[in-house]
């Protein structure tokens, strides 16, 4: 971490809480931000608002016991963070992979509250998860997962109280398990958690959301320096929920799309993914669930092992795949392809290390906290929906999903420095969620 030009000690914060490494990494970016901002107010300093930021409300830990398609029995572990309601319920997604630890929801936990607080709905921050893999597994075996995962965390969740969404490894199929499990043990239809199928109260434009929602903010960073999205070849990584939306809207905002990718390698475009090919691909992964290797897309060039970011020349990445897939090697790369824009779909895509280099090269840079707080918007907007038992058009979501990204973009605008005319969204965004929260905890007392 770099020295922190702040009488109020923020380093020895952090070392007292003794975080692990990726919740680390968060807090020590935060704290470069908004070490100014906190000697600037002593307000803050007598609330002792970072520290209170750092330490999580709760942290819930729970065993999932379920049975295989075989009879035997599976154990994993269950968590459920609650990092901070100062603004609303808590509200942050569910993770179902391998991957998956404490120090891993932590991290996520603490950018869900920024990410949340930037999009001016009322919602505090918390994430979950377990380390079940629902790869491989028949619908069946996901099911009894999901039941037994929600026979605990239903004790802890509530339209008021903590509203959990889906993340990595949990779609439309989890959620509608996890939803009809909360139904049956608790008799209320009240609409814990968002992301739902249709039919069970979910929102029209939900699926777009975050995929749509990084693009708009990439077009509002190119805009701003008076550019635009259209005609611009654009890098993708993942293929998955976000990365599929955002490549549709991107083509049919007239840009190029040239990668996507998965954890087995990546496919590239040399002219660009047509109409076609997205729609095919869609299906393959969404309904088929199936592998880039395995995808017979015409004109596609696959490329096993491989990250897309050194593959073909671009103007525009998007990182949609999963936290620090972009270290700094991959950086360069980026830079040398000729990207000029890089808006974060995932979450904290892009290491510490690989920030600096866009920094560094005058690259405009998205973080996550802005640039993919679409989904969780859109999840607000299933809340209300479905508090009001009403039912919103899917341009009504959409339209109001573009809102929230400009008023995002305008709050990192409003927040950030600016040297040789780059704006520093990074800095924006961590300055524009910590003063809302830190301006409620002030307010609220102790």
């Amino acid at each position: 971490m770099k020295t922190v030009a702040c009488s109020y000690d923020l380093s020895a914060l952090i070392d007292a809480v003794n975080p692990g490494a990726l919740y680390r990494s968060a807090i020590e970016e935060v704290a470069e931000s908004v070490s100014a901002v906190i000697e600037a107010n002593k307000a803050y300093q007598r609330a002792r608002v970072f520290e209170r930021l750092l330490i999580p409300d709760r942290v819930i830990r729970f065993r999932v016991e379920w049975v295989n398609d075989q009879g035997g029995v599976e154990v994993n572990f269950g968590w459920r963070i609650e990092h901070t309601n100062v603004l609303g319920p808590y509200k942050g997604g569910l993770r179902f992979h391998p991957s998956v630890t404490e120090d891993t929801l932590h991290f996520l936990a603490y950018e869900q509250c920024f990410k949340n607080a930037l999009t001016g709905q009322p919602i505090g921050g918390g994430k979950g998860g377990s380390n079940f893999d629902p790869k491989g597994k028949s619908d069946n075996e996901v099911m009894r997962f999901c039941q037994a995962f929600m026979r605990e965390l239903y004790r802890h969740i509530g339209p008021s109280v903590d509203v959990p969404a889906g993340d990595i490894g949990v779609g439309g199929r989890e959620i509608g398990f996890l939803y009809g499990q909360y139904m049956k043990i608790t008799k209320e239809r009240d609409g814990v958690l968002t992301g739902k199928p249709l039919g069970l109260g979910g929102l029209l434009g939900r699926t777009q959301a975050t995929g749509y929602g990084t693009v708009a903010f990439a077009q509002a960073m190119l805009r701003h320096s008076g550019d635009s999205i259209e005609g611009k070849r654009v890098m993708i990584s993942g293929s998955g929920n976000v990365a599929l939306y955002a490549a549709e809207l991107a083509m049919e905002k007239g840009a190029h799309v040239v990668t996507m990718s998965d954890s087995g390698g990546s496919i590239s475009f040399d002219k660009g993914m047509t109409r076609e090919q997205l729609e095919e691909l869609i299906e393959f992964k969404e309904v088929q669930r199936g592998r880039l290797k395995d995808w017979s897309g015409a004109g596609a060039n696959y490329h096993p092992e491989a990250r897309p970011w050194s593959l073909v020349d671009a103007d525009v990445a998007l990182p949609c795949a999963t936290q620090h897939e972009v270290e700094r090697d991959d950086a360069a790369a980026m830079v040398d392809r000729g990207v000029c824009v890089v808006a974060e779909g995932a979450n904290m895509p892009c290491t510490h290390q690989a920030r600096s280099v866009f920094h560094e090269k005058g690259v405009l840079f998205g973080p996550g906290k802005a640039a993919n707080a679409g989904g969780v918007a859109s999840s607000c907007f299933e809340m209300s929906q479905n508090a009001s038992h009403s039912t919103w058009t899917k341009e009504h979501s959409l339209d109001r999903l573009t809102s929230v990204m400009m008023d995002i973009h305008e709050q990192c605008v409003a927040n950030a420095p600016t040297t040789n005319g780059v704006v520093d969204y990074g800095v924006g965004a961590d300055r524009g969620g910590f003063i809302k929260l830190a301006d409620a905890i002030v307010a609220m007392g102790v």
